[in-house]
């Protein structure tokens, strides 16, 4: 026992030693204040506007330098949290709103209520902000977001004579359950209306669910959260089972795929429609063969409309970074209007800004963007945003019984009991 208590102290003390070491970093012997800066684009366009937007920054600013640090979405949370504990973290950070709540409660992020200039505070809207506060406390600035949306095939939606929805005039979920059943009786044997690629279960049930007034988590007087599944929670879920299992207008096979595993069968006429995110257009437009025509629907609406949860990209700064100002400085260059509108094309994402969504290159009806636009206003911060505890009940208990009830192993009523029973099981050790 004194061994262990020992090497923990040597551990902490080392711990700390890089921390304070970090917190003296200083500018260099020539006067530059140099910043990392760990960015997740990966796709070649966009990992090139970030480059350039780097590039125009360090032109203007040569006391402030940014270097720019190539991280990757696969493993960003383990490594941040290395990073983390041991006092190396980038001074300016790009995630996901879902990923930061444990490590804000853990105070490895600014707080940047107070640094923040008004011009980014007053261009993106409150909706947005909520995704990246807790606490009451603004822990990074929401950029980019994707709606989820239906790709449709144009040629077998026109043969149908379906009603095509519009954000105005969208289906119900009702209209398209019995939408996906015409497409598939008029598509013929082995070929479906819809394909559900739900390799991750848990975020299209939770964000899509907020159309239909399912909110799944809620807090307490006490502030503490519980999970309660209610009939509003079983709308989407229960759309995507009866599809598979009662009407046969959904594909079996593509509930354990993952986006991309079903385009082919898309760009065959072997799935008339499939539920996808915004950006998935670019594969669609990249990859799709001669002649093929498809375009971009909204998602089904339900009592609440079209309002469906989101995590947008962020960008945060660490707590440990002696740079805070510059840091924030930098991010309100990197998004300004037009550069936020260049890092929305580049990822085929919409942008927070209302300013950069009024550019109207994210207007036009080419590749869907008109359609992505009408959606922003409906967006909001996706259910389990500020739900410490969430990643584990996701992977251990949400995403198996999600997937068991799709299947047909398991009934309603015992997913409602496997969510709620055992998922506050797992939440409650996050909140003693």
């Amino acid at each position: 026992m004194r061994t262990f208590r020992t090497l923990a102290v040597l551990a902490a003390s080392a711990l700390l030693l890089t921390g304070c070491a970090q917190a003296e970093r200083g500018p260099d012997k020539d006067g530059v204040v140099r910043l990392r800066f760990q960015s997740l684009a990966w796709q070649k366009e966009s990992v090139a506007i970030n480059k350039q937007l780097v590039k125009e920054w360090n032109a203007a600013h040569p006391k402030v330098r940014i270097d720019y640090v190539q991280g990757s979405w696969d493993s960003v949370h383990d490594q941040l949290l290395t990073s983390f504990e041991g006092g190396e973290a980038p001074d300016i950070i790009h995630d996901a709103s879902d990923d930061l709540a444990d490590f804000s409660y853990g105070g490895h992020l600014a707080d940047l209520t107070k640094l923040l200039p008004a011009r980014l505070k007053a261009d993106i809207p409150q909706r947005s902000w909520d995704t990246t506060t807790f606490d009451g406390k603004v822990y990074g600035v929401p950029f980019l977001q994707e709606p989820r949306v239906l790709m449709a095939n144009e040629k077998l939606l026109k043969a149908s004579g379906v009603r095509v929805p519009t954000p105005e005039q969208p289906w119900s979920w009702a209209e398209f359950r019995q939408v996906a059943k015409k497409l598939t009786a008029d598509m013929g044997r082995g070929r479906y209306g819809v394909a559900w690629p739900l390799k991750e279960p848990v975020s299209a049930a939770l964000n899509l669910g907020l159309s239909a007034g399912g909110e799944l988590f809620g807090r307490g007087s006490d502030g503490k959260v519980k999970i309660r599944f209610t009939d509003a929670d079983a709308v989407v879920p229960g759309t995507v089972r009866a599809q598979v299992n009662t009407d046969g207008s959904a594909s079996a096979a593509t509930l354990g795929m993952g986006g991309s595993d079903t385009l082919p069968g898309f760009f065959g006429g072997k799935y008339a429609m499939v539920p996808l995110g915004f950006s998935y257009r670019q594969q669609i437009a990249q990859q799709a063969p001669e002649g093929f025509s498809w375009k971009v629907l909204p998602a089904p609406a339900g009592r609440d409309g079209l309002a469906q949860g989101v995590s947008p990209q962020t960008l945060s700064v660490a707590e440990d970074s002696p740079f805070k100002k510059q840091a924030v400085e930098f991010i309100d260059f990197f998004l300004a209007p037009d550069n936020m509108t260049r890092l929305a094309k580049g990822d085929w994402m919409l942008p927070t800004g209302e300013k950069a969504l009024k550019d109207p290159s994210l207007r036009t009806p080419e590749d869907g963007w008109a359609t992505g636009a009408a959606l922003a206003a409906h967006l909001r911060s996706a259910p389990a945003q500020s739900v410490r505890g969430y990643p584990e009940w996701k992977d251990k208990v949400a995403t198996p019984a999600y997937q068991e009830f799709y299947s047909g192993a398991i009934d309603e009523a015992q997913l409602r009991q496997r969510l709620e029973r055992d998922g506050n099981l797992v939440l409650a050790r996050y909140q003693r």
